[in-house]
């Protein structure tokens, strides 16, 4: 084409140059839709990383791994510390010979091996396994990583989850040979597992300390439980039948006689065939106190039900009683020793631990709707506890229409507010939850409290409860009678804000002293007393109480943090700061800024905090509106996230070796761990491509030359 426009210019020499350039720009855009490239390649300047990551978590002690076959496969190495001939040895002695300089120095040639311990970022870091982060770390502090080593059991309990992390390695070509340590099977292991020792104890009144003992035995054992007092040097045993891969629970009722600190340590013997025996003892601190509860009771008239049990309280020299009895109709109140002659205010009556609602309700002669409204807000903030004792006159369906309406366990039978007599007794039955309770224990064995709730003397008077509201237990319930939602209930627990409540809608308790005395009577309502006195004992001051739930903390599970605070003046404090600094028993401390329960909330500020182990936390409360500090202790029970015993995990090492590319071994085997380093290929040489085609200095020497045309053409034409 530019021979024929150079023949039809009459051959002139502009037009022979400008059909060249027209030759130059098509060729030049030819070669631009081919995009021609300028690659540059360059070898390595530096030598490729091997990286070997080493579990040194708590969890590679476990002795699982046979010696024999470590010591054979180890023939280019040193051989591992053996515990004896036919024995185990723990995971992390069977991977000791891979992280020695000396086993990697036929690599050295290649590359560059870099050995590295890992565990978590956790306090103490042992405690805890992160598999995500050691491969982070490798990935961004060598830039020439050709490989990852991952020698661990596989037990990750902390950190990111490692499947997002080896994905980032197979973008970067970079594979993971992962090793995996230890036995895929339970150990042969007889454990404790739980031992719930309590914030404190009284002296002089039986504690049950609730245990529970774990087996990976092939076989059931029998096993002899001991606590010892270490104060004291006193041993309680039981025995107790562990099931085969099961678990059981049990418990040990001591008596401590005095006040004080204690240590209580349980510990269970080793059995045959059992290789860990470090879990088999667990101890805990207790504070034995002389106590002195404060309790009101609240009645109408003094029919039976009262003045049995103002009686047996009385006689409780770890309780102190007041009384307000109405006598409705009667001019005056009851009087005597700790009778009151009205009900206390409400500053006074947050020294109470207990109040007995009796046949009481809300009239002219009796309560009033705004203290209704008090001992509603005293059971809600200051875990006050509340016994609803409702009795033939049935005056307590007047409370129904009060906030204490929201407390009561039971949904109440309106039309039949006096209740049901019946000149034949009626008999009280333990549910499930009743037969288990410590409320309900009228003896230590738990089958002998259950023959006697059957032979106890029964009732002729029962409260008109229709069933048990949501949210509620029911301990016992009528033997005989039943309505639409099923057997009536007669002993109901519940818990609401902070305190407790138990409904017990019957009139014939004090019959079971018939022929016994105070033995079950005296002990029943004991148990109640102290059972709902028992949080807010937990730590207390002159201005300033702290108790928490679960009252039993375990590692890993949230503690509410519940405080009463008093100002100054003694009343309740509304709005002020409570701060709690909790140290923990690795001394790290917390600070919590403990916040009012809630707008209308009396005194009571609340915080939640998760102890991540197992031991003693320091508690310390402050309040400049108290001026007051309170120091206790929490106990948390459980173990740490390294359990010790525990089977390896190799499906986790798996994923992350499918993940990169890379491959999985199974054990330690030296030679197989050097072949597949040897198989690394050889690191890529760098390239670098200059894109020609779309490069600025290309475009802008196609636009010149298509303007140099233009203008050409134009200038051809003028002459």
């Amino acid at each position: 084409l530019a021979w024929i426009g150079w023949r039809r210019g009459a051959g002139r020499r502009g037009v022979g140059w400008l059909e060249m350039l027209r030759v130059v720009i098509a060729a030049a855009l030819a070669v631009t839709l081919n995009q021609p490239e300028w690659r540059e390649i360059f070898e390595p300047d530096q030598r490729p990383v091997l990286a070997v990551l080493h579990d040194v978590s708590g969890s590679m002690e476990t002795e699982d791994v046979p010696v024999e076959k470590t010591a054979k496969a180890s023939h280019q190495a040193s051989p591992p510390t053996t515990t004896g001939a036919g024995r185990a040895q723990s995971r992390a002695a069977a991977a000791a010979p891979l992280v020695k300089p000396e086993f990697w120095a036929s690599l050295a040639q290649r590359m560059d091996v870099m050995v590295e311990p890992f565990s978590s970022a956790e306090t103490p870091p042992e405690e805890a396994t992160d598999l995500s982060l050691p491969l982070r770390w490798a990935r961004e502090k060598h830039p020439t990583l050709a490989a990852v080593v991952l020698i661990s059991d596989g037990d990750r309990n902390s950190g990111e989850p490692p499947a997002a992390e080896a994905i980032r390695l197979r973008l970067a070509k970079v594979p993971v040979i992962a090793v995996a340590v230890g036995s895929e099977t339970w150990l042969p292991d007889v454990e404790l597992s739980r031992f719930e020792v309590p914030a404190f104890a009284v002296a002089g009144k039986p504690l049950r300390v609730p245990f529970a003992i774990e087996s990976s035995l092939p076989r059931d054992e029998t096993v002899t439980a001991e606590m010892e007092v270490v104060e004291t040097g006193e041993i309680l045993p039981v025995t107790v039948t562990v099931p085969a891969m099961g678990r059981a629970e049990s418990s040990i009722l001591w008596h401590p006689e005095a006040a004080g600190e204690v240590t209580l340590k349980l510990r269970v013997p080793a059995v045959e065939g059992e290789i860990n025996t470090a879990n088999n003892q667990l101890e805990a601190p207790l504070d034995v106190r002389k106590e002195q509860l404060r309790v009101l009771v609240v009645e109408s008239f003094p029919r039976w039900e009262y003045r049995y049990l103002r009686n047996a309280l009385e006689r409780d020299p770890g309780v102190e009683v007041n009384t307000l009895l109405f006598h409705p109709g009667v001019e005056g109140l009851g009087e005597g020793r700790g009778y009151l002659k009205a009900l206390p205010d409400e500053a006074e009556l947050t020294k109470y631990d207990v109040v007995f609602l009796g046949d009481v309700g809300v009239a002219a002669d009796q309560l009033t709707a705004a203290q209704a409204e008090t001992l509603f807000k005293l059971v809600r903030d200051q875990a006050t506890g509340l016994v609803f004792l409702p009795g033939l006159r049935g005056h307590e369906a007047t409370l129904w229409e009060t906030p204490l309406a929201e407390l009561l366990p039971v949904v109440w039978d309106a039309a039949q507010p006096r209740g049901y007599g019946s000149l034949t007794q009626g008999k009280a039955v333990l549910t499930e939850a009743g037969r288990a309770s410590l409320l309900t224990k009228l003896d230590d064995d738990e089958e002998e409290s259950a023959r006697i709730w059957a032979n106890l003397p029964g009732f002729q008077w029962y409260a008109p409860a229709l069933r048990a509201k949501a949210g509620s237990e029911v301990l016992a319930m009528h033997g005989t009678v039943s309505n639409g939602f099923g057997r009536v209930p007669l002993i109901v627990t519940k818990t609401f804000g902070a305190g407790k409540i138990l409904f017990m809608g019957m009139d014939g308790a004090w019959r079971w002293r018939r022929g016994v005395e105070d033995r079950y009577h005296y002990r029943f309502w004991g148990q109640v007393v102290r059972w709902m006195a028992y949080q807010r004992n937990m730590a207390r001051g002159e201005k300033l109480r702290l108790f928490y739930a679960p009252d039993r903390p375990r590692s890993g599970a949230a503690v509410t943090l519940q405080a009463n605070v008093m100002s100054l003046s003694g009343e309740p404090l509304v709005d002020g700061v409570v701060v709690a600094q909790i140290t923990a028993p690795t001394g790290k401390i917390t600070s919590l800024r403990l916040a009012p329960a809630g707008e209308e909330a009396w005194g009571l500020f609340t915080a939640a905090f998760t102890p991540e182990l197992p031991g003693s936390y320091e508690v310390r409360l402050s309040s400049a509106d108290a001026g007051e500090e309170l120091v206790t202790t929490l106990t948390v029970q459980g173990v740490g996230k390294e359990r010790r015993g525990q089977p390896a995990r190799p499906e986790v090492l798996a994923e992350i070796a499918q993940l990169t590319r890379g491959s999985l071994l199974r054990g330690v085997q030296p030679s197989a761990i050097l072949q597949a380093a040897r198989q690394l290929p050889e690191p890529e040489p760098i390239e670098r491509r200059l894109l020609l085609w779309c490069h600025p200095l290309w475009v802008g020497l196609l636009i010149v030359l298509l303007a140099v045309f233009w203008i050409g053409r134009k200038a051809v034409g003028a002459f």
